[in-house]
């Protein structure tokens, strides 16, 4: 028994100690180290090719810098001879100016303030040798500065015409805001009918801005519900049904006693009498017209109640669709209106 014991020791022993085991490669790999290879095969990858890069323009950098000291030094060899610098012999330029300007303008020109290797002295004799280049090109093209001047002067006039524009539109919009804002003189309708074209024009207008704005300015969990939704709905729809009226508006073509109507429907409004503005709306809509029953005529001659059927009490709404679509959006504003700008007397609202 003590001899097996000994015996398995031994071998334990030789295990733990066996060079072979710790040389043994493994058969397989976690995923999480093939990954972790890829990565770092990856990254090795990119740094050999930024390292490459950035060699690469260091030896173009370096290119350039060569060929600007050589032209900078042919150049103020051929046009500007500089005295001689005293002890050590070397030729001093009259351009010498403070390190911080040197790098101010360098920077300002878009050029590396430093070149590999470069002293101050060569990077002044560079700075000098662009702004001789620059000298040169602008007096080669000193023609366009002309130009360019005449263009900036067509530039300014031209923002100059803008801003009297701008001043002349606000001032337009305030009087037309100005002209919504009173109130329609009925009187008007008898007397001189083409200047309620405009007035009828920019209140209606006003109204729908009103009713564009109140629906802007809603809160959004208002927006989002579904009475929301459709009450932005109307409200582009019903503008889009005014477009119509509008151009009418602006051609002045409507009929006399749609104007008339209008007018009233207008004018009501503004004082906040919507009854009144719903009666005027009433009349234009299906008029005010009796509706004979029966046979109006038999023979040659007519019954006594047809003469009361006259042209100024047509049922517009009849027309046309068109008609009915900008007359039903005239009852939207009207509801508009009296919601937004509530009537101090409750009898005057709208059933």
């Amino acid at each position: 028994m003590e001899a097996l014991k000994a015996e398995i020791a031994a071998k334990r022993k030789a295990l733990e100690t066996d060079p072979v085991k710790d040389a043994r490669p493994t058969k397989y790999l976690r995923r999480g180290e093939v990954e972790r290879l890829r990565e770092e095969q990856l990254r090795k990858e990119k740094e050999e090719k930024e390292a490459a890069a950035r060699a690469e323009a260091e030896r173009k950098a370096e290119e350039e810098a060569a060929k600007a000291r050589q032209k900078a030094q042919s150049r103020t060899a051929s046009h500007s001879p500089m005295p001689e610098d005293g002890a050590d012999g070397v030729k001093s330029e009259a351009f010498n100016i403070s390190a911080e300007e040197t790098v101010r303008r360098l920077r300002a020109k878009g050029q590396p303030i430093r070149l590999f290797g470069e002293s101050d002295k060569e990077r002044r004799l560079r700075l000098r040798a662009l702004e001789l280049i620059e000298e040169k090109e602008h007096d080669k093209h000193g023609g366009q500065n002309d130009f360019r001047k005449a263009l900036e002067e067509v530039e300014s006039r031209d923002r100059e015409l803008k801003a009297k524009e701008g001043e002349t539109k606000d001032k337009k919009k305030t009087e037309a805001e100005a002209a919504a804002s009173a109130v329609l003189d009925l009187g008007l309708v008898k007397t001189d009918p083409k200047k309620l074209y405009p007035i009828i024009y920019h209140a209606l207008k006003r109204m729908l801005k009103d009713w564009e704005e109140a629906m802007d300015e809603r809160p959004e969990s208002v927006k989002r519900t579904h009475q929301g939704k459709l009450a932005a709905a109307t409200q582009k729809q019903s503008a889009e049904y005014l477009k119509p009226l509008f151009k009418i508006l602006r051609q002045r073509e409507l009929p006399d006693d749609v104007l008339a109507r209008l007018a009233e429907i207008v004018h009501y409004t503004q004082k906040r009498q919507y009854q009144k503005a719903n009666d005027a709306y009433l009349r234009l809509s299906i008029g005010n017209a009796p509706w004979p029953i029966g046979v109006t005529m038999v023979g040659i001659h007519e019954r006594s109640a047809r003469e009361k059927i006259s042209a100024d009490q047509v049922a517009h709404v009849l027309n046309d669709e068109v008609s009915r679509k900008y007359i039903q959006s005239l009852k939207r504003l009207i509801t508009f209106s009296q919601t937004k700008y509530p009537p101090e007397d409750v009898s005057q609202l709208m059933g």
